[in-house]
């Protein structure tokens, strides 16, 4: 069983940055694509950006691209996502989830494992 653990969220003002962390549990880590999305209260989860398992390919929602970035590092398995220029509605609950079937997925019900999330508020 593949255990991911966010961290990094937090209260920041708009135009400020956050990186989040995400911490997985298998070896496996480094053989698969990983994700990150975010859900905001009332709303559904959204799909943000992914990397491939070699972090040669990566992909943005059109929303967080040029603001945010997502990064890996197999040998701490662990994924990140840094997130510069926040601004209010990108307040919400972020998670990272792992894709253990081949290719890549763009929405959650692409992915196989997901964290409990870290709760990220941006003030106006």
């Amino acid at each position: 069983q593949v255990q991911l653990v966010e961290s990094g969220g937090g209260l920041v003002q708009a135009g400020g940055s956050l990186r989040l962390s995400c911490a997985a549990s298998a070896r496996t880590f480094s053989s698969y694509v990983m994700g990150w999305f975010r859900q905001a209260p009332g709303k559904e989860r959204e799909f943000l950006a992914q990397i491939s398992a070699s972090a040669g390919n990566t992909y943005y929602a059109n929303s967080v691209k040029g603001r945010f970035a997502i990064s890996r590092d197999n040998a701490k398995n662990t994924v990140y996502l840094q997130m510069n220029s926040l601004k209010p509605e990108d307040t919400a609950v972020y998670y990272c989830a792992q894709r253990v079937r081949s290719g890549f997925g763009f929405g959650p019900a692409d992915y196989d494992y997901w964290g409990r999330g870290t709760q990220v508020t941006v003030s106006s």
